[in-house]
């Protein structure tokens, strides 16, 4: 035996000594004791077994196969497979996808890891009332907004859409879910000499006004009357005598709207509705000296479009196979921190530590014997391989020693989730193609 598996068999020896105590005590009740005392002995013979077999070091499972939990047609399978994408994986176990489905994550997705969670939501019937006009479709997008984009009808961020079931059949001559859209009007309006288009549920001018926060002074001029009801393609005009005015327009950023599903794994992100920034007119009333602008000062800031939020799905189910989950226990690594390493060394290497940067689809069963200085290697990329070598000699091949080099190279970024993070954005940069560089 290595002296790694001595020193474990003396320390649990002990640890042992303390159990026998406590188990004593629960000796009485035999109901218990019996199959607690199997339980831990079992336990005890495995671990020393694995780590006897494999040179006091746990063993990875390495395999171009994974392990794959796919939701469909009220079924889940849970299959092994070598498709490397979500659409490979539907297409080799026959799984058609219509029109208006929906399919998680989406189906350019790399499959890298173990108990990876894919989704197939189906199409139901849907109609979208637009005023007087009835579109009947497909869909299984999850907001109203999705539904009406993969249907193909162009709505405005001003538009309210609600989603609404039928109440009854025979009146309403649809089933399923109805979105009904309801119109903004279109108004066009001159701010002190700007003109700009927008869109409004406001039914006179004063509400216009109350809506986009548009606050008149005594030296401004509204035209038309306040009282003016609101109509398709009207035009109205803020005039503001004696006062040198000029317009900016900015934009205004896109709200995001997370949600947390269980149903994906973790590190998967779905887009569920695309948003849009939006667009304000600031306008400023100038300060002049001998006819030269010294200063401005806002005077009104109006919204002339409203952003549309973008919502983001974002995986939380985590199950990590036992023997990457020992690997990383041996390295000191919290349990907190597993998530964001299996996801890392997932698409880094697909945890194998004797892979060279550009080998794809299977782990090499030995090191090279000689490791360029400018491709990546192991389960991290190193870049160079060699700079593992201060964690251990067995650098090349240990997986516990290049997850400590991980660790303290993670630490750069805050520690594994600063690096899970710094990872996504460095791949939504790349066009949200993962990093196989060793980034590193």
């Amino acid at each position: 035996m290595g002296k790694k598996l001595l020193r474990f068999i003396k320390k649990h020896s002990s640890a042992s000594q303390g159990k026998a105590r406590r188990i004593t005590r629960i000796g009485r009740h035999p109901a218990v004791a019996v199959p607690l005392l199997t339980i831990s002995l079992l336990l005890l013979l495995t671990v020393v077994g694995i780590l006897a077999f494999n040179g006091g070091a746990p063993k990875l499972r390495t395999s171009d196969s994974h392990i794959v939990i796919i939701n469909h047609d009220k079924v889940e399978e849970t299959v092994p497979t070598r498709a490397k994408t979500v659409d490979e994986l539907l297409e080799r176990r026959g799984i058609a996808i219509h029109a208006g489905d929906v399919v998680e994550p989406n189906p350019e997705t790399e499959i890298v890891s173990d108990n990876f969670r894919v989704n197939v939501y189906r199409a139901v019937p849907v109609t979208i009332v637009d005023g007087i006009k009835k579109t009947f479709a497909y869909s299984a997008a999850k907001t109203p907004r999705s539904i009406v984009k993969q249907a193909g009808i162009e709505v405005y961020p001003e538009d309210n859409l609600l989603l609404l079931p039928v109440d009854n059949f025979l009146i309403e001559a649809s089933i399923g879910e109805r979105v009904v859209i309801e119109r903004a009007t279109q108004v066009n309006i001159n701010i002190y000499g700007t003109a700009v288009q927008l869109r409004t549920h406001s039914q006179t001018v004063e509400e216009l006004l109350k809506e986009r926060d548009i606050k008149l002074q005594s030296s401004d001029d509204i035209q038309p009357a306040k009282e003016t009801p609101v109509t398709h393609n009207m035009q109205i005009f803020l005039v503001r005598k004696g006062t040198q005015i000029a317009t900016e327009e900015h934009e205004i950023p896109m709200p995001q709207q997370t949600v947390e599903d269980a149903s994906l794994s973790f590190g998967s992100v779905v887009t569920r509705q695309y948003g849009s920034p939006g667009k304000k007119l600031v306008t400023f009333q100038l300060q002049l000296e001998n006819g030269k602008e010294i200063g401005r000062k806002v005077i009104q800031e109006v919204v002339t479009v409203n952003p549309v939020p973008q919502i983001v799905a974002r995986g939380k189910a985590v199950q990590i196979p036992a023997d990457k989950q020992a690997a990383m226990a041996a390295a000191g690594i919290k349990p907190s921190d597993y998530p964001y390493v299996d996801f890392i060394i997932s698409h880094e290497s697909g945890w194998c530590p004797t892979k060279m940067q550009g080998q794809v689809g299977y782990c090499p069963p030995y090191a090279p014997e000689n490791i360029p200085s400018h491709l990546g290697y192991g389960l991290g990329q190193a870049t160079p391989g060699s700079k593992m070598a201060p964690y251990g000699a067995d650098w090349k091949t240990n997986a516990v020693t290049q997850l400590r080099w991980a660790t303290a190279y993670a630490g750069r970024y805050g520690g594994w989730q600063g690096a899970y993070e710094a990872w996504r954005r460095h791949a939504v940069e790349r066009s949200g193609s993962p990093d196989r560089s060793g980034w590193w």
